[in-house]
């Protein structure tokens, strides 16, 4: 991908927010693809919508037509299952349109359309997608050091293509009449942050009504991805018993829906702190833990939010799900928890064979912050 200056046409019509495009041109050249962006984000009511450009030179369509689609994917296996004739991959949602010729009437175009447009010349046809706001965000599943291909997950395909209709099974469209990019979905952060939440237990043990009290809490109920997060336990050992260590672990649960129901668990964070609560003896302490995928690469099946090519991506952003929203179209739904887990000890020789847990669990919310505008352009 290279990075070029701002252009003048690009500052005249377009805020800077948006001067970065993204190109694709097919093999045999009679399309490109422009897009000046490809994270759309989705703000709860709306999504921004999906407006490109696609240039294209008549010259080899032969009489054939000029389309672009819009296709939200679940993929669920390699690309080597296509060879022996598997399907890999389920549609979860798609849109169609006709760039060329132009058929019907199209809404107004964007500064950023029209900006485009003017590059091209008579040979740019604007397109735009609106996104249904059901729709899963993407997010992928980390695959094995040693896996190859695509990972497994969400994601978001814009494809120009040349061909007689929009959707015929029995025509066979050649690679190099398409051109495509991976865009993403994503959510960020919301503006208003509620106060965490606690939670707390009371247990005794075999031959004694004495009780270890145990609260745990963190100040809000969101932290971004990469940022220390805070978790303050209270201790209150009532007990002759003692209290050898404080365990802290955030499990992240993913529960794929489309091709099974399959749930399962993964540790993403696990620290001990040797902190000794003698018998009658009460502890205040905050300790701070930060959940990094960098320590999670080896993790097959962890989720990640979605990546465009081999750029960083971060543990995946926890699922929002508004009230009356299907589940089911989803397609991966992430949660998290912080679990604080005490290991109780009767002390002396055998304290150690004899030890037993007390632990409690908070709800934990991970997503990106907004980030600011970006201002370079890049041509790909």
């Amino acid at each position: 991908m290279q990075v070029v200056p701002v252009p003048p046409w690009c500052l005249n019509f377009i805020s800077p927010s948006l001067c970065r495009i993204y190109k694709k041109t097919s093999g045999n050249g009679s399309i490109a693809l422009y897009l000046g962006k490809r994270d759309f984000v989705d703000h709860v009511e709306t999504v921004d919508i999906v407006d490109g450009v696609v240039k294209v030179d008549p010259a080899e369509l032969e009489g054939r037509k000029v389309w672009v689609y819009l296709a939200c994917s679940f993929r669920y296996g390699s690309d080597d299952l296509d060879l022996i004739g598997m399907n890999y991959r389920k549609d979860i949602w798609i849109k169609r349109q006709q760039i060329y010729p132009v058929v019907g009437t199209t809404p107004a175009n964007t500064p950023m359309q029209e900006a485009l447009l003017k590059k091209c010349e008579d040979q740019g046809h604007a397109f735009t997608f609106n996104i249904d706001n059901n729709l899963p965000c993407s997010v992928g599943l980390q695959p094995a050091p040693e896996d190859v291909g695509k990972a497994c997950g969400v994601d978001y395909e814009v494809k120009a293509y040349i061909a007689n209709e929009a959707d015929d099974p029995d025509e066979k469209i050649n690679k190099k009449d398409t051109c495509r990019l991976i865009i993403r979905k994503i959510q960020f952060a919301p503006g208003t942050i509620p106060a965490g939440p606690q939670a707390d237990i009371s247990k005794n043990f075999m031959m004694s009504d004495k009780l270890v009290h145990l609260e745990a809490s963190i100040e809000k109920e969101l932290y971004f991805h990469g940022d220390p997060i805070p978790v303050k336990v209270k201790i209150n050992n009532e007990t002759a018993k003692v209290v050898k260590k404080i365990k802290i672990t955030i499990d992240q649960t993913t529960e794929v829906l489309l091709y099974q129901a399959d749930k399962y668990t993964k540790t993403v964070l696990n620290e001990e702190f040797a902190e000794e609560v003698k018998g009658e003896s009460t502890l205040e302490k905050t300790f701070t833990v930060i959940p990094l995928l960098s320590n999670n690469k080896e993790k097959r099946g962890l989720a990640v939010d979605g990546r465009l090519k081999d750029e960083d991506t971060n543990l995946a952003s926890t699922t929002l799900i508004r009230p009356g929203m299907d589940k089911g179209m989803q397609g991966i739904l992430v949660t998290y928890k912080i679990k604080v887990n005490l290991l109780v000890s009767s002390g002396g020789l055998l304290g150690g064979l004899t030890a037993s847990d007390v632990g409690v669990e908070l709800p934990l919310v991970l997503m990106s912050p907004k980030p600011a505008d970006v201002t370079d352009i890049k041509f790909e």
